[in-house]
């Protein structure tokens, strides 16, 4: 009996193990936002400074939702729990740093694509779109309902 092709192999394992990638992106991505909305909310009058320096529109309350949703969508990352939901706040969260803060400060299309917050928008839409993956809360969740397919590849 001939075995497999080595390419056919590292396919196959690939394919089996696909779970890993999401995960792994998930945990270490929702860990920088859970980290990130931490030191906002535990410094939140500097922070909300800052929202002042901006121009943003109520400082105070606009620093604190911001922060939270960074705290607590992070966690919700890790979990994979609500991810679809999730990624709805975090993007407009990147949308408004990138329109208000970032942008007014970029005038090349190389300026832009190096951007940390591009990355960050592109990443919560590729969640979006993608779901948490198998290896998650709402896999699980949508698994006992037997909607599984719904929740995540």
């Amino acid at each position: 009996m001939q075995s497999a092709p080595l390419h056919d192999r590292v396919l196959a394992f690939l394919n089996a193990h696909g779970w890993i990638g999401p995960l792994l992106l998930r945990l270490v991505f929702g860990y920088f936002w859970l980290e990130t909305g931490w030191a906002k909310l535990n410094n939140l009058a500097f922070f909300t400074e800052r929202f002042v320096e901006w121009g943003i529109p109520w400082p105070a309350l606009s620093a604190t939702v911001c922060a939270g949703t960074e705290f607590v969508g992070g966690a919700l990352i890790m979990l994979g729990l609500a991810t679809r939901l999730t990624m709805l706040p975090m993007i407009f969260n990147m949308l408004v740093a990138l329109a208000v803060v970032v942008l007014p400060g970029i005038s090349t299309l190389d300026e832009f694509v190096e951007l940390d917050e591009v990355l960050y928008v592109a990443v919560f839409v590729w969640l979006l779109f993608a779901g948490p993956g198998r290896a998650s809360l709402d896999h699980l969740i949508a698994r006992r309902a037997g909607t599984a397919t719904l929740a995540a590849a």
